[in-house]
């Protein structure tokens, strides 16, 4: 079986391959790789204890609530969004530049939904500030609308690469199954915290709210992290597909070579750097959870306004090179920092910055993930209705009901349709790397992408 590590490594800029020479066999950053398991192990343990007492009647000396209809209802939204995704991911493939321009239309018209609003409901900053998104967005639908020809193309062309190795699919749906069992063992020990915290008073003020912010944020950090491994575990298993199907085409195959060591690499010498990037992320995504939490409920006033806004801005900014990053990691087998100072250089000796500020591609997966959240939502609501799984809600069950499976059918659609966005961020990097390669395994295709991406950007190849 050929190698992405080594063959692409074969193919790439001097400075490139002195720096895999010197790079050592095994897996790398793997003290990020423990902090995962223990997270894991932590959750686990306090789900087995705390979270058991928790879903336990009060009649057997458990919790006065009975959450266990969270756990039934979480169950059922999960199964039913894998199937969403995978009808959403069948449509991304056979409809790729159809998907890609509702997707930038849907974004326009969601932010003038949002003024209008606002303004409805009487927040006049809330409608400036939507009027402001608004206008932003029919300015960029209308700069990159001649860039959707372009955009379709890397699509196709990703999608040819993973319709050749279809067993990927697979092993893209297994992270989203795992994501279902974490999520569901998450929820049990979130109630057995909350369930403590309650039940000592520091729900109700008698107690410093200190103490039950700091275990809100390591719940949310918790979840935020495993959740990020497993988005990013995508990323890297399409990223090295990518980068086979490209170098070496005669690894290709619905369970081929490419798609087993891709998948293998991941999870083994792969997975620390993974789990880097990924804390990174869940780390600030933890303190916006928890600033915006702190804003929801009155404390910190507009320090807390303010530091969601930086803290989400600043997690846009990681996710954005993490993307990139983890291309490197998948395709050439670096650590992540290594692997983030790769592809930046890379762009920056092609002069290619502007390409990667285009994300319509991204905008399908947001598109998909909301439209599946919203039915998930609603299907929630259903359950509510008729089922008794949320009568230990004390108030507003329905709005409870449809958040919670707006946030499982959003979640679970994200990290299966990053199939799609990671196969298109693999194509950009391996057309700037290797180009050559392209035209003598796939001419056609080649000829192709360099006519879309010479319209665009003129001179670029």
């Amino acid at each position: 079986m050929s190698s992405p590590v080594m063959v692409a490594g074969d193919h790439i800029s001097p400075q490139q391959q002195a720096s895999q020479s010197e790079r050592k066999p095994g897996c790398k950053d793997p003290i990020f790789a423990v902090l995962l398991y223990v997270n894991v192990a932590a959750i686990i343990g306090i789900a087995a204890t705390m979270g058991k007492d928790a879903l336990t009647s009060a009649s057997d000396g458990g919790s006065i609530y009975d959450y266990s209809g969270f756990i039934y209802a979480g169950v059922v939204i999960s199964l039913v969004s894998l199937v969403f995704a995978g009808f959403a991911l069948l449509i991304v493939m056979k409809f790729p530049e159809t998907v890609i321009k509702i997707s930038l239309i849907f974004v326009t018209i969601l932010a003038g939904i949002w003024a209008v609003m606002a303004f409805l409901s009487g927040s006049i900053i809330g409608g400036v500030v939507g009027l402001l998104f608004f206008g932003i967005s029919v300015w960029y639908a209308k700069a990159v609308w001649s860039r959707i020809p372009f955009a379709a193309c890397n699509l196709s062309t990703a999608i040819t690469a993973i319709r050749q190795n279809f067993g990927v699919v697979l092993f893209a749906y297994l992270f989203p199954i795992l994501g279902v069992f974490w999520v569901i063992v998450w929820l049990v020990a979130f109630l057995g915290i909350y369930d403590s915290i309650y039940s000592t008073g520091s729900a109700d003020g008698s107690s410093s709210s200190g103490v039950a912010y700091g275990y809100l944020f390591l719940m949310f950090l918790s979840m935020f992290f495993t959740e990020q491994v497993l988005e990013n575990c995508v990323q890297c298993t399409i990223s090295g597909v990518v980068g086979t199907w490209w170098i070496a085409p005669q690894d290709n195959g619905f369970c081929s070579g490419a798609v087993c060591g891709s998948f293998i690499r991941t999870v083994t010498t792969s997975f620390g750097s993974i789990c880097f990037g990924s804390l990174l992320v869940a780390i600030i995504r933890a303190l916006e959870s928890l600033a915006r939490s702190a804003r929801e409920n009155g404390d910190a006033g507009i320090l807390a306004c303010i530091a969601e806004c930086l803290l989400g801005c600043l997690a846009g900014l990681v996710e954005y090179f993490n993307k990139w990053a983890f291309v490197y990691v998948g395709v050439y087998g670096y650590g992540y920092l290594e692997a983030g100072k790769n592809v930046i250089q890379l762009f920056k000796n092609r002069g290619w910055e502007a390409i990667i500020a285009d994300d319509l591609v991204g905008n399908v997966v947001g598109l998909m993930s909301f439209v599946t959240g919203g039915f998930m939502g609603g299907i929630a609501v259903l359950l509510e209705s008729n089922t008794e799984w949320f009568s230990s809600v004390p108030s507003d069950a329905p709005i409870f009901a449809f958040i919670l499976g707006f946030i499982l059918g959003t979640a679970i659609t994200a990290i299966l349709l990053s199939t799609m966005a990671s196969g298109v961020n693999a194509v950009i990097v391996m057309f700037a790397d290797a180009p050559a390669e392209l035209e003598r395994n796939y001419p056609e295709i080649s000829m192709k992408m360099r006519e879309k991406w010479n319209e665009v950007y003129p001179g670029s190849v």
